[in-house]
């Protein structure tokens, strides 16, 4: 049997980098700065508590693997995730801290299908296809599923028997259906799982 705790994030500037920028600058012209501190501190809230749970569980980090949404397979995962811990990434500094204690990091995601998310992402956020909403969500729904596939697989190939992954991933994924039926898998945070469950982001 393999394990796999599920853990559900929210992306933040530093993780996203200009992307994320152009999402921030939508929600403060929309709601003001004011709601924008206030949706940060939640963040730095929920960093803080899942930190607590994972330290909780005293795990074997010898034999825990870690994925992580957005980190492209390219054999540069470790400065990928310093470089942007480094830039203040709470998900990103945590990593480190989880590496530095044994726990194995693995490249999650394909690079071409990041690339075509972000820019997807990228000609959304500008307005460039006004009046194709239909098909921008279909679009985005069809990027996240294939990108869920290509996760799904890397913990099936990657994951060791007897061994403990986590996954930290955005609630909009889902990768457990797609999943070897020996992966048990378990979330961090189960009333983050039910909210989805009741409203999909």
């Amino acid at each position: 049997m393999r394990t796999l705790i599920v853990i559900p994030i929210i992306h933040t500037e530093q993780d996203m980098g200009s992307l994320l920028e152009q999402t921030k600058q939508a929600y403060v012209t929309r709601y003001g700065h004011e709601k924008w501190a206030e949706h940060l501190k939640s963040i730095d809230n929920v960093w803080s508590g899942i930190r607590q749970m994972i330290a909780v569980l005293e795990l074997p980090y010898a034999r825990v693997h870690l994925y992580q949404d957005g980190l492209p397979l390219c054999g540069k995962e470790a400065d990928i995730v310093k470089e942007v811990a480094a830039q203040g990434s709470q998900n990103h500094q945590f990593l480190v801290e989880l590496m530095a204690q044994g726990a194995q990091l693995m490249g999650t995601e394909d690079p071409p299908l990041l690339l075509q998310e972000y820019q997807f992402h990228q000609g959304a956020l500008s307005g460039g296809k006004q009046g194709h909403e239909n098909q921008q969500q279909e679009q985005s729904r069809r990027l996240l599923a294939e990108r869920d596939r290509f996760i799904a697989g890397r913990i099936n190939a990657t994951l060791p028997a007897g061994e403990i992954g986590l996954l930290f991933v955005g609630m909009a994924h889902s990768v457990e259906p797609l999943l070897d039926v020996d992966i048990l898998t378990r979330h961090l945070l189960p009333s983050l799982k039910e909210r989805q469950g009741k409203a999909k982001c």
